[in-house]
């Protein structure tokens, strides 16, 4: 089968329809359930993912281990959870949500590699293409209606921004809407060149991605457009055409910025964009949050703080000029890797993953002639897409979250794969029936999961017929993945469960916020655990939350002696103990 093979018509392709599904599926859903905001989007991502992966079933096995290097990093990681959990303190439902994910990208990634092993390699490049495409013309309509018509979103079919003037999407994040809609404009590029999308549409839908980055205002947004250009400029393989089309790109984002500024200033409207210039910290407290995560990294540099412990570590060290946000991740990749696995680990699995990228590159962009032909097009522009995700992987998280962690998982390893023995069939290459039944698993896995959240999603439910909050919560707490937000009802709602520190053993670990903070420190101080219950005090007193106002204004009036029996705890000095946040790990 020649390359010509992946110009046949689109729509006649069932992975098309595949694609489609799982990378515009969990973009499109606006209704969420409490206490997770995004659980029904990444348990759609796996689920639709896997589906992807189940009924394509690619299988080559020489192409799966040329991407050895990138299977090595997910390894290490999936390592650093298990030690994190065992020898360490992490919740079983962190850990086992961890190992899951985890195990989901590395199916994703074999399906991904094989696929470059297929002789209609192109081709299946091609249906994931349009499925990026398809996934961008309709955030980007979700975009427009979000600035030019504020008020027609309903919040569950379309989700209304909570940011003036700027587009978030239905995952109500203007960076995650961001970083779909580039790699849309990839995407669309790939199908250009691959002859699946008239050059005049092509540009059209291209430009249309690029305004709909600016009307998220996203910094990391706008580096990457410059990539876009990068990309233009540096790869000759590309038509002179489509390069012209990338180069252009920062212009086309001048153009449409300087547009919605005039037409804010014309109609009295609000564009997000002009709210972002006029930011202070350009940053958005970045720079302090990679300032103390390098402080907790020179403290413990060989074992880091844990895997998924830095929320915990960074809360309960003292750090008097913090950020005031409560971060759950520092923002950046390395350091995050850094400062949970500690130096050694974080430096083989960046290694593994700078490794493998660099040799998907030499393989698309170097002189050997892999880039040649549409099988290289399609690994450029696999390429392409990791570069970007990797952007922003270094201002943003974004693949903590399924719904981009697993096609950039399956794009990292499809650049990986190595191209299919000149004169091969796609009648000789064999499903995988390993891929397959991986990706059925991911599909039951995912369903799985939503009966487990319902257990504590029924905790916060308003239902005048649900069972007493006190039985709800108790049964959330059974939750396999879970039960860390039925602990967290049961230690912030006073007078439903009995006096414990039980609760905070689990939920301390998955985020510590205001509420959380000043329940754990009453109850410690309700146990005689003075000296700790201060500690946390002043650790909240650092995040100047206008949340612990009323906690701390018991200070204020406090009369008579600075210190004694009727003062309350949280306005007493620390006493002589030496705590840290290791103090803490520990009921």
């Amino acid at each position: 089968m020649t390359d010509a093979t992946a110009r046949q018509p689109p729509l006649t392709d069932p992975r098309v329809w595949l694609a489609a599904a799982a990378a515009a599926g969990p973009s499109l859903l606006a209704y969420n359930v409490s206490p997770s905001p995004t659980v029904l989007n990444q348990a759609l991502a796996v689920a639709l993912w896997g589906g992807f992966v189940a009924l394509a079933a690619p299988g080559a096995g020489a192409a799966v281990r040329a991407a050895a290097p990138l299977f090595g990093a997910l390894a290490l990681l999936l390592l650093s959870v298990l030690w994190s959990w065992g020898p360490g303190v992490l919740p079983a439902g962190l850990a086992l949500s961890a190992i899951g994910l985890l195990f989901a990208a590395a199916v994703l990634a074999a399906s991904g590699a094989a696929a470059h092993g297929r002789p209609d390699a192109a081709g299946t490049f091609a249906a994931f293409c349009t499925g990026w495409v398809i996934a961008g013309v309709l955030n980007a309509g979700i975009a427009l209606l979000q600035v030019f018509a504020p008020d027609l979103p309903d919040g569950n079919w379309i989700a209304a921004s909570g940011i003036p003037g700027r587009a978030v999407g239905n995952l109500r994040q203007p960076n995650h809407l961001s970083s779909l809609l580039l790699w849309s404009a990839i995407a669309v590029v790939a199908l250009v060149e691959l002859g699946r999308l008239g050059r005049r549409w092509g540009a059209a839908l291209f430009a249309l991605m690029v305004l709909a980055v600016v009307l998220t205002a996203s910094r990391t947004g706008l580096l990457s457009v410059g990539l876009l250009a990068l990309w233009g400029l540096l790869d000759r393989r590309l038509s002179r055409t489509t390069r012209a089309l990338l180069l252009a790109a920062p212009l086309i984002y001048a153009l449409a910025w300087f547009g919605l500024a005039q037409w804010a200033a014309a109609s009295q409207h609000t564009f997000g964009g002009a709210a972002r210039l006029a930011e202070t910290d350009i940053s958005g407290s970045r720079f302090g949050i990679w300032a103390n995560t390098l402080a907790l990294i020179r403290a413990q540099p060989w074992a880091g703080v844990g895997f998924g412990e830095f929320n915990f570590a960074w809360t309960l060290t003292p750090f008097p000029g913090r950020p005031t946000a409560l971060f759950d991740h520092t923002h950046n990749l390395p350091l995050q890797l850094a400062v949970e696995l500690g130096l050694p680990l974080a430096a083989a699995v960046m290694a593994l993953l700078l490794w493998a990228l660099g040799g998907a590159a030499w393989r698309g962009f170097g002189l050997g002639g892999n880039g040649d032909g549409d099988t290289g097009l399609a690994r450029r522009c696999a390429v392409l897409m990791v570069l970007m995700i990797g952007l922003h992987s270094l201002l943003e998280y974004p693949l903590w979250y399924a719904y981009f962690l697993l096609p950039a998982a399956w794009a990292f390893a499809f650049a990986l794969g190595r191209s299919p023995a000149p004169g091969a069939t796609a009648a000789a290459a064999r499903p995988s029936l390993a891929v397959a039944a991986g990706g059925a698993l991911l599909v039951l896995g995912a369903v799985l999961s939503l009966f487990d959240y319902q257990r504590v999603a029924a905790i916060f439910s308003a239902d005048e017929s649900a069972a007493p909050l006190e039985l709800r919560i108790a049964r959330g707490q059974r939750s396999v993945l879970f039960a860390h937000h039925a602990d967290y009802a049961a230690a912030t709602t006073a007078g439903v469960m009995p006096p414990s520190l039980q609760p905070f053993e689990r939920a301390r670990h998955y985020l510590l916020d205001t509420r959380l903070m000043m329940a754990w420190a009453k109850e410690l101080a309700r146990q005689g655990r003075v000296d700790e219950a201060r500690y946390l005090a002043e650790r909240l007193r650092e995040f100047r939350n206008p949340g612990a106002k009323a906690f701390f204004d018991e200070c204020n009036a406090v009369t008579g002696a600075a210190a004694g029996a009727d003062v309350p705890f949280q306005c007493q000095p620390l006493g002589a103990t030496a705590l840290g946040w290791r103090t803490f790990r520990q009921p």
